[in-house]
């Protein structure tokens, strides 16, 4: 992790994060956040991943599932969860931070509340498609123990059905079970509903179509971000 950008206490010539403009990407896994992020180029703080494994499990977890246990366990303490450690944190002065990624009610609302100059970039994408992606981008960091049951009961209210036939014509059975396991973990976890309720109608956020091509998003994200500047 690079603790040269972020810290939890005060370094010289560090400032508060509250006192900085930030970024944040919002988006469940396989929107796109990460592609995004790389293509607008903006100074880049230590992800959630970075974050979690050092802050909050002390260590690399690697099954997802478990992670996302583990994870609930210490937002049941800190229910801002992640935004409670951007908001102690501390890191170099630049014109616009970016930070990958927030999840989920809990955080954003203790965002909004706890990081006045950060501006949100909201990625939507269906449940069905976000399995399709998980399992063409061959991330070894998407691992799950199989669950064992019925693909289709398991996937009911949240993938679709010809979403989850479609990805068994294109991947094993066993990597699809890893993979809807992943996604319907995540749902439960982090469901897009709260993101509409705590941003849906928020100036500070800007929701995108993650179906679209990334160069669509990164200039009205661009657009968007330079229009809130001037705003300031």
């Amino acid at each position: 992790m690079p603790e040269e950008v972020f810290a939890l206490e005060p370094r010289d010539g560090y400032r508060p994060l509250v006192e900085q403009d930030l970024v944040v990407l919002v988006g469940l896994t396989g929107a796109g956040k990460t592609t995004l992020a790389r293509a607008l180029g903006l100074p880049t703080l230590p992800n959630r991943r970075a974050l979690t494994d050092r802050y909050v499990l002390g260590e690399p977890v690697a099954d997802r599932v478990e992670r996302f246990r583990r994870v609930a366990e210490w937002r049941r303490r800190h229910p801002g969860g992640i935004a409670e450690l951007l908001a102690r944190g501390y890191a170099p002065p630049r014109p616009l931070w970016l930070f990958d990624g927030l999840r989920g009610e809990g955080e954003l609302a203790y965002a909004l509340s706890h990081l006045p100059r950060a501006r949100f970039l909201v990625l939507e994408l269906d449940h069905g498609t976000r399995l399709l992606r998980l399992l063409a981008r061959g991330d070894a960091f998407d691992r799950a123990e199989a669950e064992e049951g019925d693909l289709f009961a398991l996937a009911r209210g949240v993938v679709p059905e010809a979403a989850l036939r479609e990805a068994l014509r294109v991947a094993p059975v066993e990597e699809v079970r890893r993979k809807l396991r992943i996604v319907v973990e995540e749902a439960k976890n982090y469901g897009y509903e709260g993101v509409r309720r705590v941003l849906g109608q928020n100036p500070r956020a800007l929701f995108l179509d993650a179906r679209r091509p990334v160069e669509a998003l990164v200039a009205e994200a661009r657009a968007w971000l330079e229009g809130a500047g001037a705003d300031r």
